[in-house]
C-alpha cells in the first residue's frame, strides 16, 4: 500500500520543488531593474520625406510598446517635406514616451524642418560643432518667393514654431527669428539662448546627463532612469533605406542619366533587351525619387528632349541634332532643381553637384559619339559593299528634295540630292550615283 503511494508523493514533491525554486531565486536575486532599462535610438539623416515619417512614427510606436525609457532621434537633416514633418511632430507631441532630439554627430545640422522637430522634442540636445537654424520660407534653391505669398507662409510658420517652443519652455523669440531671418547658430550658442536643453558629446554622455530628469509627456510625468541604459538602435527597413538612397539628388540625377543612356544603347542595338530593361528600370526609380524631391519638371523635360535629339541623329546623322542634344542635357541638368515653385520653410536647398553634371555630360557625349561613329562606319561599310547594287535602284522620297532630302532605298534611309529637278515627297526616285559619306544622287524614276 505504501509503495503505491510513493510515486504520487514523489511527483508532488518534485513539482513543489520547481514551483518554490523560482520564488526563492526571485526573493534573493539582486535587482537588475536599472541595468535592464533601455532607450530606443532612431537615426534620421538626409531629406525628410514620407518614408522618413514612416520610420520615425513607427519607431515611436515601438518604443511605446516595448517599455523604453525614452526614444532618441539622432538627427542630421537639411529639412524636407512639410507633410512628413507634420506627421512626425504630431506623433512626437502625442507620444507616451519622452522623445529626445539629439543633433549629432559633430558636424551635423538641424535645418528647416529639423528646427521644428527640435522645438517639438521633450528634450533637445546637440553635439559640439553642430548647428541649428535657417528656417526662412524660401523656394527649393534659396530664391525669394513673391511678397504676398512669402508673408502668408512666414506668418503661418512663425505661429507654429512659436507654439512648439513655448510648449517646451524654449526661446520662442529665437525660433521666430529662425523663420523670419533664417538665422543659424552653433550648439554652444543654442544652449546659451535656451534653444536647446543641453549639449552632449555622445549618446552615453546624453543618457548620463538626462538621468533623473522629470518629463511631462502629456499622458503622465516620468522620471528618466537612463544612465547606463541599454541602447536599442532601430534601423530603417530595406524599403525605407532604398527610398532614402534614391532621394539623394545626385543619385536621382545619375539614375535619370544612366536610364537615358541605356535607352540609346537599346535603340542602337534593337533586341538586346538588357539595355532597354535597365533603362526603363532606372527611369522608373528616378521618377519615383522625383515624386519626393519635387524637381523642376522643365529640367527633366530638357533631359528627355536631349534623348530625343540624340536618337533622331542616329537616323538623320546631321550632327546638329547631337549638338542640340548636348546643350539640352546640360541645361536640363542645371535647371533640374531650380528655379522651383515656392515652398514652405521645411524644404531645404536641393541641387546637383556641378562636378557630377560635368562627368555625366562627358559620359553622354562620349557614349553617343561612340554610337554615332559606329553607326556611320557600319553604314559606310554597307555602302562600300553595296554601291553597285544601289546604282539604278528604285526608291521613294521620304521628304521633299529641293535638292537635299531623305530617300528610302532598299529598306534604308539615305541622304540624297535631286540632280535634275525638285522631287516631291512620295515620288519614286532612281539612284544614279553613290557618293562618299553615305550620300546618293537621284532622279525621278520613270513611270
Amino acid at each position: 500500500m505504501k509503495k503505491r503511494k510513493s510515486f504520487p508523493c514523489s511527483l508532488l514533491s518534485l513539482l513543489s520543488f520547481f514551483v518554490i525554486l523560482p520564488c526563492v531565486w526571485a526573493a534573493f536575486a539582486p535587482d537588475h531593474g536599472q541595468s535592464e532599462t533601455h532607450v530606443d535610438v532612431l537615426t534620421l539623416t538626409g531629406l525628410i520625406a514620407p518614408f522618413t515619417a514612416q520610420y520615425v512614427v513607427g519607431g515611436i510606436e515601438r518604443a511605446e510598446a516595448d517599455g523604453a525609457q525614452a526614444v532618441i532621434i539622432q538627427m542630421d537633416t537639411p529639412g524636407g517635406l512639410m507633410t512628413s514633418m507634420d506627421e512626425m511632430i504630431k506623433k512626437m507631441l502625442g507620444s507616451r514616451v519622452p522623445v529626445i532630439v539629439y543633433v549629432a554627430p559633430p558636424g551635423a545640422r538641424a535645418g528647416s524642418a529639423g528646427v521644428f522637430m527640435t522645438m517639438a522634442a521633450h528634450i533637445a540636445a546637440m553635439a559640439p560643432t553642430t548647428n541649428i537654424g535657417a528656417a526662412h520660407p524660401i523656394g527649393g534653391q534659396g530664391e525669394d518667393i513673391q511678397k504676398d505669398l512669402r508673408e502668408k507662409v512666414t506668418n503661418d510658420a512663425v505661429a507654429r514654431i512659436r507654439a512648439l517652443a513655448s510648449a517646451r519652455g524654449r526661446n520662442a523669440e529665437w525660433a521666430e527669428e529662425a523663420v523670419r531671418r533664417s538665422v543659424s547658430i552653433a550648439a554652444d550658442q543654442a544652449l546659451e539662448l535656451r534653444v536647446i536643453d543641453l549639449m552632449a558629446n555622445s549618446l552615453d554622455d546624453l543618457l548620463a546627463k538626462i538621468e533623473g530628469r522629470t518629463v511631462n509627456t502629456g499622458w503622465d510625468s516620468r522620471m528618466l532612469h537612463t544612465k547606463g541604459a541599454r541602447q536599442h538602435h532601430i534601423d530603417m527597413s530595406w524599403s525605407e533605406r532604398f527610398l532614402h538612397t534614391i532621394t539623394e539628388p545626385n543619385i536621382a540625377y545619375i539614375l535619370l542619366s544612366l536610364g537615358t543612356i541605356a535607352l540609346i544603347a537599346e535603340f542602337y542595338h534593337p533586341g538586346a533587351v538588357l539595355p532597354g530593361l535597365t533603362g526603363v528600370i532606372c527611369l522608373v526609380v528616378a521618377f519615383t525619387a522625383f515624386g519626393i524631391l519635387q524637381p523642376n519638371w522643365a529640367g527633366v523635360g530638357l533631359i528627355l528632349l536631349a534623348l530625343i535629339f540624340f536618337l533622331a541623329d542616329l537616323k538623320v546623322q546631321s550632327y546638329a541634332l547631337s549638338v542640340g542634344g548636348a546643350i539640352a542635357f546640360v541645361l536640363g541638368s542645371i535647371f533640374l532643381f531650380k528655379p522651383r515653385i515656392p515652398t514652405l520653410p521645411s524644404l531645404p536647398e536641393i541641387s546637383v553637384s556641378p562636378w557630377l553634371i560635368a562627368v555625366m555630360t562627358a559620359m553622354w557625349v562620349g557614349f553617343f559619339a561612340f554610337v554615332l561613329m559606329a553607326t556611320v562606319r557600319a553604314h559606310r561599310a554597307k555602302l562600300s559593299s553595296g554601291a553597285n547594287i544601289l546604282l539604278g535602284a528604285i526608291g521613294v522620297a521620304r521628304t521633299d528634295l529641293t535638292p537635299h532630302g531623305i530617300v528610302l532605298v532598299q529598306s534604308e534611309e539615305w541622304s540624297a540630292d535631286a540632280i535634275d529637278s525638285p522631287i516631291q515627297k512620295g515620288e519614286r526616285v532612281q539612284v544614279v550615283e553613290v557618293l562618299e559619306g553615305l550620300h546618293l544622287r537621284v532622279i525621278k524614276a520613270l513611270p
